[in-house]
């Protein structure tokens, strides 16, 4: 098995040395925080703290939906792996206003446990701590377990919804409401074509057949939870949308939506372009319209080829929030209610 090429110095010291190249990023927006934390230096007074969270490798999130109007913090872990607690506590007392502190992150064992560790260490310091779990990633588990299912680039639209949402709020519990709602009005699936890499082994994380796809990846080198034939873009577009329209969040004519077509690291615009063009197509036949499209490599898995597909169903709440500008170096959204269209 050939060994992954990557422009790196020490491979265990990935992790610490992308931070720094982020938090420079940031041009003095934000500042690195204790040994694995990035904050936005300007925060709202007196308002709920937003911080997200996970395991480096996947940039530019989640560190890089640290930003104007959308997370304030992330508690980064290594690569692939869960922050932890000590991290997760950094960035709680980072973001921490008095107001409480809501975890938003991916439901993975991992995060699941450090951030319940730190969120312990953080009450014992008086902060109030709540926790709200993505899980949009439809292939892991059937509707009635949704709790066991993963969280994969849903993470964008939902994590963009609750940064405008902690912008605005003055409450923890309404920061918390609406960040569920969020959740629930998203679902993810996703397929990979190779695997992606840990730069600690420089070796792929699984092997796949020339004429194979794995359906239902993860997003820390899993190859997914079955393994399909090799299909083109008119006929992957279809198969993964009716996986989300057979889930239990129901789609109707005039419904709007965001679209999310996200690149796992390796495949490319032009890919994602063409599976838009004909996403687009299929949508308008159920009669959805399409509120905003974001498309590119958001959610990553260092090298892997896959893209996935994320709907986000809006209300009118939602798309209040959604239409709010924000900046970051992962997503900028411009203030676009001006401009005829």
């Amino acid at each position: 098995m050939a060994k992954i090429k990557k422009i790196i110095n020490n491979p265990n010291d990935c992790a610490a040395e992308l931070l720094d190249g982020l938090v420079e990023a940031y041009d003095g927006a934000a500042r690195k925080v204790g040994r694995g934390t990035i904050a936005m230096n300007a925060l709202r007074p007196n308002a709920p703290g937003l911080l997200v969270g996970g395991g480096s490798g996947h940039e530019p999130i989640y560190h890089g939906l640290v930003g104007h109007n959308l997370a304030d913090a992330a508690a980064c872990g290594d690569i692939f792996a869960a922050p932890p607690p000590d991290i997760v506590l950094e960035g709680t007392q980072a973001v921490n206003r008095g107001k409480g502190v809501l975890y938003l992150y991916g439901n993975y064992a991992g995060d699941v446990m450090n951030f319940d560790m730190g969120a312990e260490l953080a009450a014992e310091e008086g902060i109030e701590v709540r926790t709200v779990l993505i899980w949009d990633d439809v292939c892991s588990a059937p509707p009635d377990r949704k709790q066991d299912r993963r969280g994969i680039a849903g993470l964008v639209p939902i994590v963009k919804l609750a940064g405008a949402a902690a912008a605005t709020v003055d409450s923890l519990d309404e920061l918390e409401r609406l960040a569920i709602k969020a959740r629930d009005a998203t679902r993810s699936v996703g397929v990979s074509m190779s695997p992606g890499s840990i730069p600690a082994t420089g070796k792929p994380t699984f092997e796949i057949g020339d004429d194979e796809i794995g359906l239902g990846m993860g997003i820390h080198g899993e190859k997914g939870v079955a393994l399909i034939p090799l299909g083109t873009a008119d006929e992957l577009a279809p198969l993964l949308l009716n996986l989300i329209f057979a889930d239990d969040l129901a789609f109707a004519a005039g419904d709007e939506v965001v679209l999310f077509v996200n690149s796992l690291g390796a495949t490319t615009m032009m890919e994602l372009l063409i599976v838009n063009r004909k996403v687009k197509a299929l949508l308008r036949e159920r009669g959805l319209v399409v509120h905003d499209t974001v498309i590119g490599p958001l959610v990553t898995c260092q090298e892997m080829a896959g893209f996935s597909i994320s709907l986000t169903k809006l209300d009118a709440e939602l798309k209040r929030l959604w239409d709010l500008p924000c900046a970051s170096v992962c997503y900028t959204k411009a203030d676009t209610s001006g401009i005829p269209g």
